[in-house]
C-alpha cells in the first residue's frame, strides 16, 4: 500500500495554504510538525478528500482517491481537531452512531464499541453521557469513533490534546501497534509524542514540506546550533529577550540557558546534541536565530 501526494495545493483566494507539496508514503508512522497556520489541517483535510484541491492529486497504489469514492472512506479513519459529538449520547452510543454512518452492521458495531471503549480505559464510562465527560475522555472518544472500521490509513489532527501523560502514553503504545501494515499520519504540538513513536517526521511552514526524515536525520540540521550558557540571575530576563532559549534551569545563583543559534552566542557557550524540539525552535521560535547579545 502506497499513499502519494504529487505537488498537492490548497488556495483559498491569494492565500496559498498548502504549496505543491509531494511525499510518497508506505505502512509506518508519519510525524506533520509545524506552527499554527503551517497548512498542516488543510494537508489532512485533502488527504480524507473532505477538501478539494486547487491543484495536484493524491494517490492510493495509482488510483485517485477522489474518483475511489465510498472505497476509499472505507479504508480511511479520522479524527479532526475538533471533532462534533451529541453531549446527550452515551460513549457506547455515540460510537455505535458513527459505526452506523461508516456502514459496519449493528452486530458487529457493538462488539467494536464495546472493545474500543475498553483500549481507551472508558468501559466503566460506556453509559455516561458525554457532557459530562473530561476533555481527555472526550478526545479519547475521538480517537475510537476513528478506529471503528479498523482503517488502513489513519489520520489524527492534535490526537493527544487534552490527555495526561498516562493518557498520551496509552495511546503512543496504541499507535504503535496499529501501524504495522497501515499507513498513520498524525499531526502534534507535542514534540515528545512525535519522537516516541514516528517513522518519519515532515517539517511543514507556510504551506511547504521544508524538511523530512528520521528523527535523527533531521536533528542533524540543528546540530551546531544548539548551546549551554551559564549566566547570572540577573542576565537571564535580558538573554530571553533577545535569544531563542529553549530552556533555562537555576543551580543556585546562576541560571542555565540552552540556546538556539546559527553562531556562538557567548564565548563561555558550550555546544549541545540537537533534540528534535530544538530543531522545531530554530524553524519556528518566536525570535529569528540569534548571533551574539
Amino acid at each position: 500500500m502506497e499513499l502519494s501526494l504529487d505537488r498537492l495545493t490548497k488556495h483559498y483566494g491569494n492565500k496559498i495554504a498548502v504549496d505543491h507539496v509531494s511525499a510518497d508514503l508506505k505502512p509506518g508512522v508519519y510525524g506533520l510538525l509545524g506552527a499554527n497556520g503551517a497548512g498542516k489541517t488543510t494537508l489532512m483535510r485533502m488527504l480524507c478528500a473532505i477538501l478539494e484541491s486547487t491543484s495536484g492529486e493524491v494517490l492510493l497504489d495509482g488510483e485517485e482517491i477522489t474518483a475511489m469514492g465510498a472505497a476509499y472512506r472505507d479504508l480511511l479513519g479520522y479524527l479532526p481537531q475538533d471533532f462534533g459529538y451529541y453531549p446527550n449520547y452515551t460513549s457506547e452510543e455515540f460510537l455505535r452512531y458513527i459505526a452506523a454512518l461508516k456502514g459496519i452492521p449493528r452486530h458487529q458495531a457493538g462488539k467494536k464499541a464495546k472493545e474500543l471503549l475498553e483500549m481507551m480505559g472508558l468501559a466503566h464510562a460506556a453509559k455516561k453521557k458525554l457532557k459530562a465527560f473530561s476533555g481527555g475522555m472526550k478526545q479519547r472518544v475521538g480517537i475510537a469513533q476513528a478506529l471503528l472500521n479498523n482503517p488502513k490509513i489513519l489520520i489524527l489532527d492534535e490526537p493527544t490534546a487534552g490527555l495526561d501523560p498516562k493518557e498520551r502514553v496509552r495511546f503512543r503504545n496504541l499507535i504503535s501497534d496499529y501501524a504495522e501494515n497501515r499507513i498513520v499520519i498524525l499531526s502534534t504540538h507535542i514534540v515528545s509524542d512525535i519522537e516516541a513513536i514516528t517513522d518519519q517526521v515532515f517539517l511543514m511552514k507556510k504551506g511547504k514540506f521544508i524538511l523530512q526524515g528520521t528523527i535523527p536525520e533531521l536533528t542533524l540540521h540543528a546540530q551546531d546550533k544548539v548551546w549551554e550558557l551559564v549566566v547570572p540571575q540577573n542576565e537571564s530576563r535580558r538573554w530571553q529577550d533577545t535569544a531563542t532559549v529553549a530552556n533555562l534551569r537555576h543551580e543556585g545563583p546562576q541560571v542555565v540557558l540552552r540556546i538556539i543559534s546559527d553562531t556562538k552566542p557567548s564565548e563561555a557557550a558550550v555546544p549541545c546534541c540537537a533534540t528534535l524540539e530544538d530543531l522545531y525552535l530554530y524553524y519556528f521560535g518566536d525570535k529569528e536565530t540569534s548571533s551574539a547579545i
